[in-house]
């Protein structure tokens, strides 16, 4: 148990001060560091979350996870009650949304400018993506006096920093549990949402019929890799389909907008023909936030008209 806990130790000592000094209460400690220990250890307040990576056929006798457990209780000083663990593998489709338990054990954390409320137990994600931390303070920066549309907007943590930045939000989701979840965080933030536009609809389908009256200054679109919602007539994978929702929303921006435009795909590559029509600038490298290892969790680029 030492060599685990002395590194969840180390990495707290160097993530601490950084944490408090920008009122983070949400991180990453611990992303796979040890091959032994083929675990992500994400910190909520004083909450642990660990997400079990383990291979069931090449780790089926190395089970370290009691470990890592015990470390985080002697560590941090806390119940095992506090722990939450899920086994997290890769997720066809919607079912990263779907629901694990009802457990509603709802709370609330503080990242910079804003309050999030966080859910570890009844979905596989948490209701806050902790890797678009640093989109979010770009977002904030830039948007002041315009008009911001976030898409596949999930619980709506963009669209909060967009409308703290002082822009009117428009916000666009298939799930109603989320759209309301994103409606809880405006009022967490004291934002008043008569301000602000809340849509259930399919992103796709809502982009034909938007495109030609709707116009914003800045898009944030962050779809899934894959899905085959029964909400939707085909199934949709991000690569292949990115050229429908590039255009769709090059469309709809002002003259001077921008598009940032993120997904989780490993290895995602631009079309040549998005390369080729718009001014691209990959901001991957920069919108990976400090407490993350992993340089791949996310790819974003940012796309104007030329």
């Amino acid at each position: 148990m030492d060599m685990i806990k002395n590194r969840l130790e180390k990495n707290f000592k160097k993530l601490r001060p950084w944490a408090e000094r920008n009122k983070i209460e949400a991180f990453r400690l611990y992303d796979r560091d040890i091959p032994e220990y083929p675990y992500i250890v994400d910190i909520y307040k004083d909450q642990y979350l660990i997400y079990d990576k383990s291979d069931p056929v090449k780790d089926q006798n190395k089970n370290r996870l009691p470990h890592v457990i015990e470390a985080l209780k002697v560590l941090f000083k806390c119940e095992e009650s506090a722990i939450v663990v899920k086994k997290r593998e890769r997720q066809e489709g919607l079912k990263q949304y779907d629901k694990l338990s009802e457990m509603n054990l709802s709370f609330e954390v503080r990242e910079s400018q804003a309050i999030f409320k966080v859910n570890l137990h009844d979905y596989l994600d948490t209701g806050l993506f902790l890797d678009h931390r640093p989109m979010r303070q770009k977002v904030f920066k830039s948007v002041s006096g315009k008009r911001f549309l976030n898409l596949f907007c999930y619980t709506g943590a963009v669209s909060v920093f967009a409308a703290l930045g002082g822009a009117r939000t428009t916000s666009v989701d298939m799930s109603q549990t989320y759209l309301r979840w994103a409606q809880d965080n405006f009022i967490l933030n004291g934002i008043d949402l008569s301000e602000h536009k809340f849509v259930n609809a399919n992103v796709l389908e809502w982009l034909q019929e938007a495109r030609t009256h709707e116009k914003f200054d800045v898009i944030f679109l962050d779809p899934p890799t894959f899905s085959n919602s029964k909400k939707m007539k085909d199934s949709f994978e991000v690569e292949r389909d990115q050229e429908i929702l590039v255009h769709a929303c090059m469309a709809m921006l002002n003259p001077q907008g921008v598009l940032f435009f993120s997904n989780n795909k490993r290895k995602f590559r631009l079309s040549d023909n998005v390369l080729s029509k718009y001014k691209v600038k990959d901001l991957t490298e920069e919108s990976i936030p400090q407490d993350f290892h992993d340089k791949k969790i996310h790819c974003c680029f940012e796309i104007k008209n030329n």
